[in-house]
């Protein structure tokens, strides 16, 4: 599930997706309603792959409280992120009984569950999708001699 590609831009409802990259600005795609605009440097965007959510122990990255969602709930959509604080709450709790109620607020609940919602539906979230991103390991290109030791077409006498 690379969720690396997926968008969330403060003052806009919804995901977004990057469709390319422009001079000083990134053409992201909506998720609701599939139109295109730019999105500017100036503005808060955050990559779902880099949000973490707040739990007892070590932070949980996103990806993982989606794919406890999807194992949780078979891969269907989660409750309507519209229900009483309470619900959601319980609901939450449910699929991740170590996060921090301190520091994890009703909105990034309802937020998490909104989003999870919208990528189950356009089949986005896939967790046996797992893209493992190795380091790129170089060949050894055929050894070049030393300079000093190059051919240069001249016969040394």
């Amino acid at each position: 599930m690379d969720l690396s590609k997926i968008l969330s831009i403060a003052g806009k409802n919804g995901l977004f997706k990057v469709v390319s990259q422009a001079k000083n600005a990134v053409i992201v795609e909506s998720l609701n309603d599939n139109k295109r605009f730019p999105a500017f440097g100036h503005e808060k965007i955050s990559s779902l792959e880099e949000i973490s959510v707040f739990t007892t122990g070590e932070d949980m990255p996103l990806k993982d409280v989606f794919k406890a969602f999807y194992e949780k709930l078979e891969g269907k959509p989660g409750i309507e992120s519209k229900s009483d604080n309470a619900t959601l709450k319980k609901f939450f709790l449910s699929m991740v009984p170590d996060f921090d109620q301190e520091r994890v607020y009703v909105s990034d609940i309802r937020k998490m569950i909104s989003w999870y919602n919208v990528l189950v539906e356009k089949g986005l979230l896939d967790p046996t999708d797992e893209t493992v991103e190795t380091p790129a390991v170089e060949t050894p290109a055929e050894e070049k001699p030393a300079a000093d030791e190059q051919e240069t077409g001249q016969s040394e006498n």
